[in-house]
């Protein structure tokens, strides 16, 4: 049996069959349902998705690889789904958290458009996970995302597309997809970086066009005492007792500091969060973008459909000052603590004024609490900040992939991403440096993770 996609403009594909459980919840079917429902992924927010259905046929069946196919077409003629990917058709770069507008200034010094271009990921979402769907008993491999890639590029020729770019993909997703089309996918022509752009007829097809890889740098803490065989910390005193005498020092004061002020911290999850909390939760979350001038991406109407239908995965942290007024909140999503490196993801927070040391008790040592209590095995606390490094928060890599489709920019935009991926390399090996450890609790260094 061979694969071949479907490019599909609804999300009728979930019918098709049975999908395991994604690994994040933010790519769970209802995740992304709250966003479509509420408008933050569609056409009007610019996030247009479509989706590409790839599935087995018999040997002897049509060869031909391109299909888009209505609901109704798919329901009748797919038999045997394997995997979805979706892709956002874009006019802009928000909610990505990968940068690429200097490639977009490029293209506009040379007069050409960089828009539309095509996205993979969780929409508005910096977190490391799978962006394909995949059927019950299907294993992630080469084939798969062969396939899945042509219609990529189907999809890129018929708009027009610059580029596609996968945000925050596995390793193991950045590991095939290189090696299946790696720059020079034409060694043996002797084609270098050199020669590239002076060579366009021997890469004038699609499928020659390579997948480019960028790293970044997350900070990810663990809930694990490396003196004690990797076991699970007790509580949070055990945690400290992992650091060096200083840092432990630090972070009792900066409790310390929210305690003198009147302040106390409440954690409620799922049915516990009331229609009053999520109200008071959106103020705060709205006055983190209104102190920059900006609007929030997300609305009031995605919360509350998160709350109905992903309780489960939904834990708030509250602050309130001494009149018992809430002046803080900051909600969680986090993994069922039986499946496989259950983690807690810190995602939206705000205030309503300025407190000394609240965002790192409310964001931070409020999320590492609820890790031990849940036994949850990771905390990921979300993009940027080497304030979480100093906190006992570990560097680790983040990859993207990106293809380009004109051939003439594709040289230089290599080079861009090799030496990104070098200098990023060093800034982990730098941070790693830094971390508050003391030397039993150091974990192992590897710029390859």
């Amino acid at each position: 049996m061979k694969l071949q996609y479907a490019l599909l403009n609804d999300t009728s594909w979930q019918s098709l069959g049975d999908w395991q459980i994604p690994d994040t919840p933010f790519m769970s079917f209802a995740f992304w349902q709250a966003l479509s429902d509420t408008g933050a992924i569609g056409e009007q927010a610019g996030w247009l998705p479509i989706y590409i259905l790839v599935h087995r046929v018999e040997a002897d069946e049509d060869s031909t690889v391109q299909q888009s196919l209505s609901s109704v077409e798919a329901s009748m003629k797919v038999k045997q789904p394997v995997a979805v990917m979706p892709v956002f058709i874009k006019g802009h770069h928000q909610g990505e958290f990968v940068f690429d507008h200097a490639w977009a200034q490029a293209y506009a010094q040379y007069g050409l458009d960089y828009y539309p271009r095509l996205v993979t990921s969780a929409p508005y979402t910096p977190v490391t996970g799978q962006r394909l769907w995949l059927a019950e008993g299907e294993t992630l491999d080469a084939e798969i995302i062969k396939t899945a890639i042509a219609g990529v590029d189907d999809i890129a020729q018929q708009v027009d597309a610059s580029g596609w770019h996968g945000l925050f993909v596995t390793p193991e997703l950045a590991a095939i997809a290189t090696t299946l089309l790696p720059f020079n996918n034409n060694a043996d022509s002797g084609i270098t970086a050199q020669t590239y752009a002076e060579n366009l007829s021997a890469f004038d097809s699609v499928i020659n066009t390579p997948m480019l890889e960028r790293q970044g740098c997350q900070f990810l803490w663990q809930n694990k005492n490396l003196s004690q065989n990797e076991q699970l910390f007790a509580d949070f005193e055990e945690f400290l007792t992992t650091l060096k005498a200083k840092k432990r020092k630090t972070i009792r004061a900066e409790r310390r500091k929210v305690a003198e002020q009147g302040i106390t911290c409440q954690r409620k999850c799922g049915d516990e969060i009331t229609e009053s909390d999520w109200k008071t939760f959106y103020h705060c979350y709205v006055m983190t973008y209104a102190i920059r001038g900006q609007q929030p991406y997300l609305t009031m109407d995605f919360f509350d459909a998160l709350a109905k239908k992903i309780p489960e995965h939904l834990f708030l942290a509250q602050a309130f000052d001494a009149s018992g007024e809430i002046i803080a909140s900051s909600l969680f999503l986090y993994d069922t603590p039986d499946s496989k490196m259950a983690t807690l993801y810190g995602r939206y927070w705000g205030a309503l004024g300025e407190y000394d040391s609240l965002h790192f008790e409310l964001c931070y040592y409020q999320g590492i609490e609820f890790a031990i209590e849940q036994g949850l095995t990771y905390f990921d606390p979300g993009t940027q900040g080497e304030h979480k490094l100093i906190r006992g928060f570990i560097p680790t890599t983040t990859h993207s992939l990106h293809r380009i489709y004109d051939a003439r920019f594709v040289p230089a935009i290599h080079d861009f991403c090799t030496k990104d991926r070098s200098h990023m390399a060093q800034y982990r090996e730098q941070a790693f440096e830094a971390l508050p450890f003391n030397i039993d609790n150091m974990p192992t260094f590897d710029n390859n993770e």
